[in-house]
C-alpha cells in the first residue's frame, strides 16, 4: 500500500522545496506590487485625462462666448448710437472716423455699415496691424475707395479703389433680410495678409424706427487658430474647431486650416486637413456618427489612431445668434502612459533582480540545512547495505543536532536488535514454515476481493465521469444556446434597420458604396440568417449530446415525442457538411439519399440524432482514411459515397441504412464495435463510446435494433430498426 500512494506523488529535492518556495514569494510580492501600481497609474492616466479634456474644452468653451461677443455688443452700441441720433451715418467721414477709433479699443478686424441706399463705410485691419478706412457711394462703378490713415484716424492717401455694391454681398444682405442681429457666412479674402472673418450684422434704424441699413462687425478667425496654439494640452495634442457642414474654423496645428487655389482662399474639410491627426480623427467621428449634424451633446471617446489610442471629446458649441460649431481635443495615450510604461520597465527589472537575489540567497540557505540531512541519508543507506557502524557529525543548528543524536542512538539500538535477530533466526524460520500455509490461503482470498473491489470502484468512477463531464458542458452551452435566440432576434432588427433606412434614406454617397460593395451587404445579409441558423442548430446538437451522456449515466430521463426521421438526418448531414464538402486534404463525399415514405416515429429526436451522427463521422473518418492511401485517379474511379436508406421494415417499424464504401473491417473489430472505450481510432480521436451510446439508444432507450454488417475491401452498413409507437414500459 505504501509502494502504490508513494508512487501517486512524484519527490522533489530537499533544495528546492527550499528555494522554490522563497523565489515565489519574493517575486510574486514584486510583481503584484508592480501589476497593482500599473493599474492605478491607469486609471489615475483615465482620470487626468478627462481633467485635461475637460479643462481645456471649457478653456475654448469660455474663450468662444468671450471672444464671439464682442462684434455683437460692438454692433449693439453702434446701432443705438445711430438710432438716437449720436452717429449720422450720412457723414460718412466722421463715422469712419469713428470706427477707427474703436478698431484701437477692440479687438475686431473690422467695424463698418452699409445703408440701404448703396451707401457705406468702415475701418478694417486687413494685413493684422495696420487699420485703413473703407468708403464707398452708391452707384459703381470706381465708387470704393480703401485710405491710409495717421495717427489720429484722418485719411492720408488712397491705397486702393474699384466697384463696390452693398446688395450682391452676403455680410449686407443676410442681418437685412433676417432682421435681427446674426452671423453671416464666413468671409475670405486674400489680401497680403489670409483674411479669413465671421462677420457679425445687425439692422439700423433711425428714430422713426425705419430702416437704414445695417452694422457690421468682423473678427478673424485665424486668431482662433493662435488661440487653440497657447493652450497647454501636449505636445503631441490636437484641438480644432469645425462647422457642422465638417468645414475647419480653427485648429491647434501648425497647418492653416486653408488652402490657396490660384491665388484664392479655399477653406479645408476637417476630414482633408494637411495635418494626418486632424484628418484622422475627424474622419473617425464622421464615420462613427453617420456626420457631424448628430453629435448634439458632448462625448467622451476612444479612437484608435495609427496603432495608438487617443483620448477625444467632443463639444457642441452654440450662441444665440446662429453660430453652430464642434469643438474638438484629442490627447494621444502615450502622452500620459510614458512614465508608466517607465516605472513598469523598472519594476521588471526590480523582480529580475529580487529572483536573482532570492535564488542565490535560497541557495546558501539550502545547502546549509541539506548537507547535514545528506551526511544522515549517506549513512542510512550503509546501514541498509550491512554496515550498521555508521555515526553522523553534530552541527549548528539545534533541530539538526536533535536529530544527530536520535540516529547514532537509533544506529546503536539497530547493533544489538541485530544481534538479537541472529539468535532467534533459527526459532523464526521454524515458525515461518508454519505461516506460509495460511498466508497462501489468506492470499488468495485477498486477491478475490481486491478484484470485486477494483471493478466496482471503477464503474462508480466512470459514471461519476461522465455524468460530470455532461453537468460541466451543460452550463455553457445552454448560456450560448441561450443568447442565440436574442442574438438572432438582434440581428432581424438591425437588418430591419438597415432596409428601412435605405428605403428611408438612399444615399449616393461613394464611400458608403464602397464600403457596401468591398463588404458584400447583400451577401453578408443573407450569410448571417444562415450562420446564425447553423449556430442555433449547433447548440442544439450539443445539448442533446449531453443529455445523451447524462442518460448513459442514468442521470435523468427525457420524454418522447414525434418527429419526421428525414429532419434529423438532413439536421445531422448539415451540421457535417464541413466534412462531406471537397477540400486540399480530401475530396468530397458524395451522400446518396433512398428515403421511403414514413410516417413520423416516437422517439428521443436529440438521441437518435446522435445514433446518427455516430455512425455518419465513423463513415467519413473511414473514407478520409481511405483517400488519404488513394491517388486522384483512383479515387475518380471509384469516388466516396455513403449511402442512407429509410423504408418500413414492416407496420410496427421503420429502417435506417447508412452504408459507405471504405474498406470494411475484419470479423473479430465488427464483434467488439459496440463495446464501451473500444476503438480503432488514434489515441486523443476517440474515446470508444460513441457506438456503445448508440446501442444503447437503440435497444434500451427505443426497445429496437442496431446491427453492424461489413466486408473487408467493401464497405459496412449500419442498419437501425426502431418501432413507430413506443409501448408503456418499453424503454428504460
Amino acid at each position: 500500500m505504501k509502494r502504490r500512494y508513494l508512487g501517486i506523488f512524484k519527490t522533489f529535492p530537499l533544495q528546492m522545496v527550499l528555494i522554490v518556495p522563497f523565489v515565489l514569494q519574493i517575486f510574486g510580492a514584486v510583481g503584484l506590487v508592480g501589476y497593482l501600481s500599473f493599474k492605478n497609474g491607469q486609471k489615475a492616466v483615465n482620470e487626468l485625462a478627462d481633467k485635461l479634456m475637460a479643462r481645456t474644452s471649457n478653456m475654448v468653451d469660455q474663450h468662444l462666448n468671450s471672444y464671439l461677443s464682442i462684434p455683437h455688443k460692438v454692433n449693439q452700441i453702434n446701432a443705438d448710437a445711430i438710432q438716437m441720433g449720436l452717429l449720422n451715418v450720412r457723414e460718412r467721414k466722421t463715422v469712419s472716423k469713428y470706427f477707427w477709433k474703436q478698431m484701437q479699443a477692440y479687438d475686431l478686424t473690422y467695424i463698418g455699415f452699409g445703408l440701404t441706399t448703396g451707401e457705406g463705410a468702415g475701418a478694417g485691419r486687413y494685413d493684422g496691424k495696420n487699420v485703413t478706412i473703407d468708403d464707398w457711394g452708391s452707384k459703381p462703378p470706381k465708387n470704393w475707395y480703401n485710405y491710409g490713415t495717421d495717427n489720429q484716424g484722418d485719411r492720408t492717401h488712397v491705397n486702393d479703389h474699384g466697384d463696390w455694391n452693398n446688395f450682391n454681398e452676403a455680410w449686407y444682405t443676410e442681418p437685412v433680410k433676417a432682421g435681427r442681429p446674426i452671423w453671416s457666412r464666413i468671409i475670405t479674402i486674400n489680401h497680403t495678409y489670409p483674411y479669413i472673418a465671421a462677420s457679425a450684422g445687425r439692422p439700423i434704424y433711425n428714430a422713426q424706427n425705419q430702416l437704414l441699413g445695417m452694422v457690421a462687425a468682423d473678427i478673424h478667425l485665424l486668431k482662433l487658430s493662435e488661440f487653440l496654439r497657447s493652450l497647454d494640452v501636449s505636445h503631441t495634442g490636437q484641438v480644432f474647431i469645425l462647422e457642422r457642414n465638417g468645414k475647419l474654423i480653427a485648429n491647434s496645428s501648425t497647418r492653416q486650416p486653408f488652402t490657396l487655389i490660384k491665388n484664392d482662399i479655399q477653406r479645408l474639410q476637417a476630414t482633408d486637413s494637411p495635418d494626418s491627426v486632424v484628418q484622422g480623427i475627424a474622419r473617425q467621428l464622421q464615420q462613427k456618427f453617420n456626420g457631424f449634424d448628430s453629435i448634439t451633446e458632448p462625448k467622451k471617446l476612444q479612437l484608435n489612431w495609427q496603432g495608438e489610442q487617443n483620448f477625444v471629446t467632443v463639444t457642441p458649441w452654440r450662441d444665440q445668434y446662429g453660430l453652430d460649431w464642434l469643438v474638438v481635443v484629442s490627447v494621444p495615450e502615450h502622452a500620459f502612459m510614458a512614465q508608466i510604461n517607465a516605472n513598469s520597465r523598472t519594476t521588471i527589472w526590480l523582480c529580475l533582480g529580487a529572483l536573482a537575489v532570492a535564488t542565490f540567497m535560497g541557495y546558501l540557505t539550502s545547502h546549509w540545512i541539506t548537507q547535514p540531512i545528506l551526511q544522515m541519508n549517506r549513512a542510512s543507506k550503509a546501514m541498509a547495505s550491512g554496515n550498521l557502524d555508521q555515526t553522523v557529525d553534530i552541527r549548528n543548528i539545534h533541530e539538526l543536532n536533535i536529530l544527530a543524536h536520535s540516529f547514532n542512538h537509533m544506529a546503536g539500538q539497530l547493533r544489538e536488535f541485530f544481534t538479537a535477530l541472529e539468535n532467534s533466526k533459527a526459532e523464526l524460520e521454524d515458525r515461518v514454515e508454519e505461516r506460509t500455509a495460511e498466508l497462501k490461503t489468506a492470499l488468495s482470498e485477498l486477491q478475490r476481493t481486491q478484484a470485486q473491489v477494483v471493478q466496482s470502484e471503477k464503474m462508480s468512477s466512470l459514471g461519476q465521469l461522465v455524468a460530470g463531464v455532461a453537468h460541466e458542458i451543460n452550463n455553457p452551452v445552454n448560456f450560448i444556446h441561450g443568447n442565440i435566440t436574442h442574438l438572432d432576434e438582434y440581428t432581424h432588427d438591425l437588418l430591419r434597420m438597415i432596409q428601412l433606412y435605405q428605403e428611408r434614406h438612399p444615399s449616393n454617397d461613394p464611400e458608403v458604396q464602397a464600403l457596401a460593395d468591398e463588404i458584400d451587404l447583400e451577401f453578408l445579409i443573407e450569410d448571417l440568417q444562415k450562420m446564425l441558423s447553423s449556430m442555433k442548430m449547433g447548440t442544439d446538437r450539443i445539448r442533446n449530446i449531453v443529455l445523451s451522456l447524462r442518460n448513459f449515466s442514468r442521470i435523468d430521463e427525457a420524454e418522447f415525442k414525434a418527429v419526421d426521421i428525414h429532419e434529423g438526418i438532413e439536421s445531422t448531414l448539415l451540421i457535417l457538411q464541413h466534412r462531406l464538402k471537397d477540400k486540399p486534404e480530401c475530396p468530397a463525399i458524395k451522400v446518396i439519399r433512398d428515403y421511403g415514405n414514413l410516417p413520423q416515429v416516437e422517439c428521443y429526436p436529440g438521441q437518435l440524432n446522435q445514433v446518427l451522427m455516430n455512425i455518419l463521422v465513423n463513415a467519413i473518418d473511414a473514407l478520409d482514411e481511405v483517400n488519404a492511401k488513394r491517388n486522384y485517379q483512383e479515387i475518380e474511379e471509384n469516388p466516396s459515397q455513403i449511402t442512407i436508406r429509410t423504408s418500413m421494415s414492416d407496420s410496427q417499424f421503420v429502417e435506417i441504412a447508412i452504408a459507405d464504401n471504405a474498406l470494411g473491417m475484419p470479423e473479430h473489430v465488427k464483434n467488439l464495435i459496440f463495446n464501451p472505450f473500444f476503438t480503432t481510432k488514434p489515441v486523443g480521436k476517440g474515446t470508444g463510446m460513441g457506438m456503445a451510446i448508440s446501442y444503447q439508444i437503440i435497444t434500451e432507450k427505443h426497445g429496437g435494433k442496431l446491427e453492424c454488417f461489413s466486408t473487408v475491401g467493401q464497405g459496412t452498413e449500419f442498419i437501425i430498426q426502431v418501432p413507430i409507437r413506443q409501448q408503456v414500459g418499453t424503454a428504460v
